[in-house]
């Protein structure tokens, strides 16, 4: 059974029975079909007019926030799996895992705004309709390819598409906002957004009346028409970036690596979790997670949500609707930690997300992918990188990696030939998912696919196992990319680096960039730390046989902060602390039993 908890305002009393408006802390939602309540959450997506549930097995429902107390959630038409969901003020939209968006709304087709279209389909440039992440803003929908170009579509009255909002008022097709792109940033109920390039070069645009974009308080201009580059950003790599209507949050991982947080905006609005305006991203300071790690937060419409690793639910802003879940409607201009029922999965904490809508929010279990995992099958989606091609029953190409399936598939000869014969029975959909299954190791998919594929891949091994295995093993030429330090030349394959290191991703896939075999020199880094930070490159764990000093300790933190490494949790630096740690304990208590021995020697004699 899920573990989801729901609090604030519920405007559909099929979410919540009985007593819709009522304010209440944190309570269990049970969905009204029992069936429901066996399937495991993957997200929950919550706006103004309606509230989206994906399920891990890639099927999703919708409430929507109608006067009619009879009417039930609808499941979502789609043919196809569905990786993501996204809720704006007045839009909805889907991802597949094939890569397709499909979108409804008032402002995204006119003709029929309950109606979900295919929005990606009418991008112009037909190499890039494959989207590799969505977002909605209120009332907007932003599209990043696997190209790494944006596009948006909806309204521009607060020039939130990036262009002049007198020339451009809406648009119901996808138009391009700006490339080399790696990350979107908006909220389901913002009029701006920020966008992250493959330099970590932060721009935004929009809606500017708060000095919610953070760029400072001589900036006047009620709304940027272009994107403008943000300046004097907090040091460290960007995680997340969340708007409310007059705010934004970002959360900064430092090279400690501790994650702070920061806003901007007017504090009248009460969601900077602070006493005064900010004009440019303030750290928000609390001594209720000061000696927390921040794992995930969400922004609504004036309020937040934080959670920490010590399991703490820690909320500020407005409340006027319990959406803090303090139980009362009293505002909270500062942080302040709310109850919780206990949690069924209490001690997997990094498994719970939270999901801000206008004027309620959810607290949900929901395990995830690895970060590898979904890079693999992001990386999946990236041709350039492919090297092997498969013909499917309709003669249609699909490409795959040469290098994952080698290790992906059981060590033998013939699978590959086996995979080819059964993509060649296959549709271009099914063909699709098989892969994502190979790569992932996720049975859930499809799992009458995966019974015909499970005979010929490893299918008890994890992502981070393939990898090792790929380090582990010897041959040169499946190794592409040369590393130098200190006259010594060390060889990776692009394709682990594009998924372990936020560099090399921006290197390897920015359209601007020479992709050519450039060597980087790792001179920072002595014997000791460079084979440890290989290591976890591959594996994702500690070499054990390197003794941890402070000056190893040191310099990773420099390769973690200056290469931008993708962790996982835990991550590399928490592990290294940790290790340091047991081994002075270890190093006492031995010194301790031999001044024992001593002791005891002198009183025999």
């Amino acid at each position: 059974m899920n573990d989801c908890l729901f609090f604030g305002r519920n405007q559909n009393p099929k979410l919540i029975k009985n007593e819709p408006e009522k304010i209440t802390k944190p309570i269990q939602f049970k969905f009204e079909n029992e069936n429901e309540n066996e399937k495991q959450i993957k997200q929950i997506s919550t706006g103004n007019y309606s509230t989206i549930f994906l399920f891990e097995n890639g099927k999703a429902i919708e409430y929507l926030n109608r006067n009619d107390s009879n009417k039930n959630p609808e499941k979502i038409q789609i043919e196809e799996n569905i990786q993501k969901v996204t809720v704006g003020y007045q839009n909805e939209a889907i991802l597949t895992i094939e890569g397709n968006v499909f979108a409804k709304g008032n402002d995204i087709n006119s003709k029929n705004s309950n109606e979900f279209i295919n929005i990606s389909s009418l991008i112009e440039d037909k190499n890039d309709r494959i989207i590799e992440d969505i977002v909605s803003g209120a009332c907007s929908i932003y599209l990043l390819t696997s190209n790494q170009n944006v596009y948006g579509i909806g309204l521009n009255h607060w020039c939130q598409l990036g262009f002049d909002s007198e020339t451009l008022k809406e648009t119901e097709k996808p138009i391009l906002m700006m490339k080399n792109v790696s990350k979107i940033f908006s909220g389901n109920t913002s009029y701006h957004i920020f966008l992250l390039n493959s330099n970590q070069e932060l721009f935004g645009c929009g809606y500017n009346q708060s000095g919610q974009l953070g760029l400072g308080k001589s900036i006047k201009e009620r709304t940027i028409q272009k994107l403008t580059k943000i300046q004097n950003i907090p040091k460290g790599k960007i995680i997340d970036i969340q708007c409310g209507i007059a705010h934004s949050i970002m959360l900064i991982e430092n090279q400690n690596p501790k994650r702070k947080l920061y806003s901007c905006g007017d504090r009248n609005y009460n969601g900077l979790g602070k006493y005064k305006n900010a004009y440019e991203f303030t750290e928000i300071k609390s001594s209720l997670f000061e000696n927390d790690n921040i794992l995930g937060f969400s922004v609504g419409c004036f309020h937040t949500l934080i959670l920490t690793s010590n399991s703490k639910l820690i909320g500020f802003g407005a409340n006027y609707y319990g959406q803090l879940g303090t139980g009362d409607t009293k505002n909270q201009l500062i942080p302040i930690q709310i109850e919780l029922p206990k949690l069924r999965f209490n001690e997997e904490i990094s498994n719970y997300h939270i999901s801000c809508g206008y004027h309620k929010s959810f607290l949900y279990y929901s395990p995830s992918f690895s970060n590898l995992e979904e890079d693999l099958i992001k990386l999946f989606k990236r041709k350039e990188f492919c090297d092997i091609s498969f013909k499917t029953e309709n003669g249609e190409i699909i490409e795959a990696h040469k290098l994952i399936l080698k290790y992906r598939l059981n060590q033998n000869q013939n699978q590959i030939e086996k995979l080819q014969e059964i993509i060649s029975k296959k549709s271009i959909k099914e063909s699709n998912q098989i892969f994502e299954m190979i790569y992932s190791n996720n049975s859930k998919i499809n799992p009458k696919l995966y019974s015909e594929i499970k005979e010929i891949i490893n299918s008890n091994e994890k992502i981070e196992e393939t990898i090792k295995r790929i380090y582990l093993n010897e041959n040169e030429n499946e190794k592409d990319f040369i590393i130098e330090r200190k006259e010594k030349q060390y060889k990776f394959p692009k394709l682990i680096l594009i998924m372990r290191s936020e560099l090399y991703r921006g290197m390897f896939l920015s359209v601007t960039e020479d992709k050519s075999n450039k060597v980087t020199d790792y001179s920072e880094l002595s014997n000791k730390s460079f084979q440890l930070f290989e290591y976890w490159i591959y594996s994702n764990q500690i070499k054990e046989e390197i003794q941890i000093t402070k000056e190893i300790i040191n310099e990773i933190q420099f390769g973690i902060d200056y290469f931008q490494l993708n962790q996982t949790n835990p991550n590399l630096f928490d592990l290294l602390i940790n290790k340091f740690n047991n081994q002075n304990q270890n190093l006492t208590k031995q010194k301790e039993k031999e001044k024992e021995k001593e002791k005891e020697k002198c009183l025999i004699f």
